[in-house]
């Protein structure tokens, strides 16, 4: 019985360029929304977007180690992170 389930659990086996390409479409979409979130004027539903993506642009620029776009992404982080503690804050 017992051979029979573990022969039944599927695992998810994603190759590095898989997750890597995963990670900055999830990004793109991100950043698309905030440009429509923006152009609806929905603040700050825009920032936390931007935030999203950013942070899995971040990953990604982690895993491939390309610091200009590390840079960037942590930069652009500080930045929405100061506009959601105006909002909130």
């Amino acid at each position: 019985m017992l051979k029979l389930f573990t022969k039944s659990v599927r695992v998810f086996n994603f190759t590095h360029t898989q997750i890597d390409n995963t990670l900055q479409w999830a990004g793109t979409a991100c950043f698309l929304c905030m440009y429509t979130l923006m152009s609806l004027n929905m603040y700050p539903h825009n920032i936390i977007a931007g935030v999203l993506g950013a942070a899995l642009y971040l990953t990604w620029s982690l895993r491939v180690r390309n610091w200009p776009q590390t840079v960037t992404n942590v930069v652009s982080i500080a930045i929405c992170g100061a506009g959601l503690l105006k909002a909130f804050g």
